[in-house]
């Protein structure tokens, strides 16, 4: 696995419920803005020109183990992993944590789509040099 993406995220007041703890649809939120950086740290995005065709990485799964409550003015640390690079889809594995400890853990899958006339979406296989792209120390199989 290639060496995990980081980021860090302030938590604001919008992300807290009346209790003062992070609202857990938040996490859904932080662990997409992660994927967003993520990709423009490679020079991507969520909506790219790749080989001449308008694409896209629709989520299609996502999933998050919340272990301890986040409050407002926390400083999250947020880590993102390229599990792997499926035929169609990337599988990512996140981990946030305040401090050295684990607050939760998700899971996002992301299908390489090109975007056709009407905004409609067809699946299509990762090109191989965005393969290496993501997942650089992996051999193609």
């Amino acid at each position: 696995m290639a060496a995990p993406f980081r980021m860090t995220r302030r938590i604001e007041f919008a992300d807290t419920d009346m209790a003062g703890l992070v609202h857990f649809a938040r996490f859904f939120t932080f662990m997409e803005v992660a994927e967003h950086a993520f990709l423009r740290s490679l020079g991507l995005s969520v909506v790219v020109v790749w080989e001449g065709e308008n694409v896209t990485f629709p989520r299609v799964h996502a999933s998050c183990d919340f272990i301890r409550p986040v409050r407002f003015e926390d400083e999250l640390d947020v880590e993102l992993a390229v599990e792997t690079v499926g035929r169609k889809a990337v599988h990512y594995a996140i981990e946030m944590r305040l401090g050295d400890e684990v607050v939760a853990r998700g899971k996002l899958t992301s299908v390489y789509c090109v975007i056709r006339e009407g905004g409609r979406l067809e699946g299509r296989e990762v090109p191989v040099a965005l393969r290496l792209r993501l997942q650089p120390d992996r051999p193609i199989v």
